[in-house]
């Protein structure tokens, strides 16, 4: 028992020092290359290496870590006969989020933000494509990874706040701005965590794909809809209490564990603002 518990512990550790080392390697490098961070980050790729990693430490491991991560034929997964219409409430809870947050915005501020494609200096749909490249290259970390590894000591409630904190803190960047816009970011995170560890547990195969485009079509939405960039308070609190609007639902539809736990972290998140 306690070689299994420092086993996953030291898996976790691996990945999680390679992802943020990475990370600051490859943002380091990324203005040398003369890829426009408007395209693609080059530190998301920062996860896949922690991937790689673990892959290369572990290789007996990680074929069951990411189990369900890409598309399969197989009949034999739990439930793999019903109808199975989380892909479809996953990708509108993104839309959702960023929806309640635009709105929330131009309600208060009187006008609606909208950033013109036309001067983001790269087409549209190169950016769209880069960007969910760049979202699974986190995803297969975040979600096809450390979630399913916390997943088998915790319930999915701790393991998707565990995991959204982390991916939160991986942000270095954020904490550069105001407290408020980077406890806004970190609210959204943990929230939108929540959103795909539960959407997992009632998810079967791609996996990655899945959460890349949640991922995808929230980070095109703060680009066009909520100029994250800037760096303006409002905006971002606004999107962490979208976040976790939208997470409401998911946690009620989500394992009794899950549900039970809900007025908790209620309490905690408004407590604490």
């Amino acid at each position: 028992m306690q070689t299994k518990k420092v086993a996953w512990k030291a898996e976790a550790g691996v990945f999680l020092a390679v992802a943020f080392l990475a990370a600051g390697a490859l943002g380091a490098a990324q203005p040398a290359t003369g890829i426009p961070t408007v395209v693609i980050q080059l530190t998301q790729f920062g996860p896949a290496l922690g991937v790689a990693a673990v892959a290369l430490l572990r290789p007996s491991r990680i074929r069951h870590r990411l189990a369900g991560a890409l598309p399969t034929r197989r009949a034999t997964e739990p439930g793999a006969h019903r109808p199975n219409h989380t892909p479809y409430l996953l990708l509108l809870t993104a839309a959702l989020i960023i929806a309640l947050a635009a709105g929330t915005y131009a309600w208060v501020e009187g006008t609606l933000r909208v950033t013109d494609p036309g001067t983001l200096g790269s087409p549209l749909a190169l950016i769209v494509v880069a960007q969910l490249v760049g979202a699974c290259g986190e995803e297969i970390g975040w979600r096809c990874l450390l979630q399913p590894l916390l997943r088998t000591r915790f319930g999915p409630l701790t393991s998707s706040i565990t995991v959204g904190v982390v991916w939160g803190l991986w942000h270095v960047q954020v904490f550069t701005h105001a407290p408020a816009y980077a406890a806004g970011f970190l609210l959204a995170t943990v929230a939108m965590s929540v959103v795909l560890g539960v959407s997992q547990d009632c998810t079967w195969t791609n996996r990655l794909l899945l959460a890349g485009a949640f991922h995808t079509l929230i980070n095109l939405g703060m680009l066009l809809f909520l100029n994250d960039e800037s760096g303006a308070d409002l905006s971002m609190m606004l999107f962490g209490l979208a976040a976790l609007v939208a997470m409401v639902p998911w946690v009620l539809r989500g394992p009794r564990t899950s549900s039970t736990s809900l007025g908790w972290l209620a309490w905690v998140v408004f407590w604490r603002s």
